[in-house]
């Protein structure tokens, strides 16, 4: 089990940011596809990838990967593979599944096919006809794509945007994951002033906040292949200890949140305490129009009101206007926003530097970005 092959998924549009964060946690030869990036591993992979990743949503292990065009190839290919070095006698595992554009297109029927065929084998390495089920917990997913199947098991359970601090929220508020990788595709660090004018349940603050301390986002959650016997527990421990090792508390970064409603304020503290970050954060009810920005080089980014959080195209003009007029009036900053409305630009009252496509959720969005010039040299001494 030396060298273990994985999978990341991520996002439509953030596939980038994510090879990025793996590479930054030393993996290369990465290949990336259409919301995956494959790569390999050892076994400390897993913790330290569920631990570190901001951006990406699971991580798989890659059991397998064949053609398969008869229920039967994919039974005797599924049989096939080393099954036993990963479930143990009394493993629980489910079946999950998805199917493009291939011949072998019920997938209740492949999900079926593919669970008899590793029960089968299991049966051979333990010697017994009858599994009760009742350890450690394994999703299968089986994905067929033009016929190609990919046979993995999910290291992480629940999506990794479950960091575990955003107990209390307001409508449609943005994945954590997403917000990360908004702030990530910015020039934001450190010591550059961070600014979101519609904080919402305060999920852009909170993800700049556990960058700018180098805090692992996923530190104080758990994950489903922490039960797992072939992981070592120290594994797991180390991990979590170097983590915390590498927590910068020699620094406190320049965040404000702000919000028109007062609830909203309310429970982005709620929110930024749980995640430990309360002490880096400013969050006060403030209206956009009453916003002044008295910092060099900042950043702001902002998830404003849109979709399912405003009903008037005359709020969203409003909103967005004076967005435009706080960048002309701050020409060191920078601005990013992201939002499903077409007509955004036009009413900010620019055109953005760029633009990238993004899913917020189901919702087809753009990432508009309005980049500033550099800070000068002496800026970060």
């Amino acid at each position: 089990m030396d060298k273990l092959n994985f999978i990341v998924t991520s996002t439509f549009g953030l596939e980038a940011s994510v090879k990025r964060e793996l590479n930054k946690l030393g993996y290369e030869n990465l290949s990336v596809i259409d919301g995956h990036i494959k790569f390999s591993g050892d076994l400390e992979t897993i913790p330290k990838c569920n631990l570190w990743l901001r951006s990406a949503d699971r991580l798989f292990l890659n059991i397998g990967e064949f053609f398969a065009y008869s229920f039967d190839e994919l039974f005797e290919k599924t049989k096939m593979l080393p099954w036993e070095n990963w479930i143990p006698e009394n493993g629980k595992f489910t079946i999950t599944g998805k199917s493009v554009k291939s011949k072998l297109f019920s997938v209740s029927d492949c999900q079926s096919i593919v669970k008899k065929a590793i029960v089968e084998r299991l049966k051979i390495k333990y010697k017994k006809d009858w599994f009760e089920e009742t350890g450690p917990e394994y999703k299968i997913k089986v994905s067929l794509l033009k016929d190609n199947v990919t046979l993995t098991i999910d290291t992480s359970g629940l999506g990794l945007h479950k960091r575990g601090y955003r107990e209390q929220s307001v409508i449609a508020p943005i994945k954590e994951t997403l917000a990360s990788a908004l702030i990530e595709l910015s020039y934001f660090k450190k010591n550059r002033t961070f600014v979101d004018p519609a904080c919402g349940s305060g999920t852009l603050p909170i993800e700049a906040a556990l960058l700018a301390k180098n805090i692992a986002p996923g530190l104080t959650r758990n994950f489903i292949s922490e039960s797992w016997p072939q992981i070592p527990k120290n594994l797991w421990k180390n991990a979590r200890a170097q983590a915390y090792d590498l927590i910068d508390n020699s620094f406190t970064p320049d965040i404000y949140g702000y919000d028109v409603d007062p609830k909203a304020i309310e429970i982005s503290k709620h929110n930024a305490m749980i995640a430990g970050v309360d002490d880096c954060i400013k969050f006060n009810v403030k209206d956009i129009n009453n916003l002044t920005l008295d910092k060099e080089y900042g950043i702001l980014i902002c998830n404003p009101p849109y979709g399912q959080r405003l009903t008037s195209d005359d709020n969203f003009a409003e909103f967005y206007k004076t967005m435009g007029k706080l960048l002309k009036e701050n020409k060191t900053w920078s601005f990013y926003a992201i939002t499903s409305n077409e007509n955004f630009e036009r009413y900010f009252g620019k055109k953005a530097d760029k633009k990238r496509k993004l899913f917020n959720g189901a919702l087809k969005t753009n990432y508009y970005q309005y980049i500033g010039p550099r800070p000068l040299k002496d800026f970060y001494k």
